[in-house]
């Protein structure tokens, strides 16, 4: 938008341009609805009728194109708008109306196409020697039980610079997580729920527990109102992070990590370890202080076994910051609507956050998978997660873009 003077629309001949001053806004266009006709003209001839064949869609005989299915899928299980919220917005802005049931059936329609990158992700992480772990509670309605809903688990397992899969469970027991990781070999870093103490028990070397840092000063920060002894093992525990985030900063190999923290991160690890052991003979083992003592010194193996491998974190945080989404989602649904809907939304969850940790626009790769999808042979379906095409598209890039 050129503004020019009046002086110089009345005269522009008694006016010289020295330069110009350039003022940027940002502005907003709202989405749009598109209505596509297929017109499919016929034709015969003297022994038959022909007409083209319509284009493999996601819905036999449905409404949604691509755009418009991955819209409902953002903005339900990314951007938190329960159905009921999206219909009132489509009906009421955009004059479109789409029932909640309608859209229901999409979304259920859509976990379907996305269950064989699901498998493909799932297969891939399991694959790996390192993987951390975490669950939530959801709830969900029964039809077999009238009047309240119940619990249901998220759980949650991924590799930290890699995938995440959510897995739905209506129980929190071993049995969920045994399951998915059946055929895993490796170091599964998790907090102290008993299960997975347990699985470790059951599996021997084939699965290594890895302990949290997180978890552990949680129970000292609940303790501070007992004594400065609390805040002194949180000051330690402090020392054992400013190392990691330290090699964060100088984007550390694990190589260097693990020599890095043999040399800062041991010696504190050492000090603190006598200091509860102290302190443990020391405290009311019911008090706070002694149960975060005892949650400490009882899992310390698991604890300091990062130590000595650069692969592994200090912490569990980076896949309870991939619970995160669901907890806001689930403040806003309230609950799953069914038990069977409860895996449809991990099968949704875990593409929407795989997306998240390989950095790519979910709307993008949602619209791109699901024109895809219809057509794709299952040989191509390992070219259609996250991770895949995360690459394909960097490979696609123009060199220094």
């Amino acid at each position: 938008v050129v503004l020019e003077p009046d002086e110089v629309q009345q005269q522009p001949d008694g006016w010289r341009k020295l330069g110009e001053e350039v003022t940027e806004e940002l502005d907003w266009k709202p989405a749009q609805f598109i209505k596509r006709l297929y017109i499919r003209p016929k034709y015969a001839n003297a022994e038959r009728i022909v007409i083209a064949p319509l284009p493999a869609r996601l819905i036999e005989k449905g409404l949604p194109g691509a755009g418009l299915l991955t819209q409902v899928l953002v903005s339900k299980y990314e951007d938190h708008l329960p159905l009921y919220r999206q219909e009132k917005i489509y009906r009421e802005r955009h004059g479109v109306n789409l029932t909640r049931q309608t859209m229901c059936g999409w979304v259920e329609a859509a976990a379907d196409w996305l269950a064989p990158v699901y498998r493909e992700m799932k297969a891939g992480l399991v694959a790996q020697d390192y993987l951390q772990a975490d669950e939530t509670p959801i709830r969900y309605l029964d039809p077999d039980v009238k009047g309240k809903s119940q619990s249901g688990w998220l759980w949650t397992y991924s590799a930290p610079a890699g995938d995440v899969i959510f897995e739905w469970n209506i129980s929190r027991s071993r049995e969920g997580p045994r399951a998915f990781l059946k055929d895993f070999r490796g170091k599964l870093q998790t907090d102290g729920y008993s299960v997975y103490e347990s699985l470790a028990r059951e599996r021997g070397e084939e699965l290594i527990l890895i302990g949290c840092w997180a978890h552990a000063r949680r129970g000292f920060h609940e303790a501070l109102g007992e004594g400065r002894a609390a805040a002194w093992l949180i000051g330690q525990i402090g020392k054992l992070y400013a190392v990691e985030k330290n090699l964060r900063e100088h984007h550390a190999g694990p190589q260097l990590r693990a020599a890095v923290r043999a040399w800062q991160s041991q010696p504190i690890l050492a000090r603190l370890r006598r200091t509860l052991e102290v302190a443990r003979r020391r405290v009311l083992p019911k008090s706070l202080l002694g149960q975060a003592i005892d949650y400490a010194l009882g899992r310390w193996e698991a604890l300091t076994r990062y130590v000595h491998d650069g692969r592994l974190e200090i912490d569990n945080n980076y896949c309870e910051n991939a619970i995160r989404p669901t907890a806001v989602g689930k403040k806003n649904f309230l609950f799953v609507g069914h038990p069977q809907a409860g895996q449809r939304s991990a099968v949704i969850y875990s593409v929407l956050g795989s997306c998240r940790r390989h950095g790519i626009n979910p709307d993008e790769y949602l619209r791109d998978v699901f024109e895809r999808l219809p057509r794709a042979k299952t040989s191509e379906v390992k070219t259609l997660t996250p991770a895949a095409w995360a690459k394909a598209r960097r490979a696609r890039r123009p060199f220094g873009t």
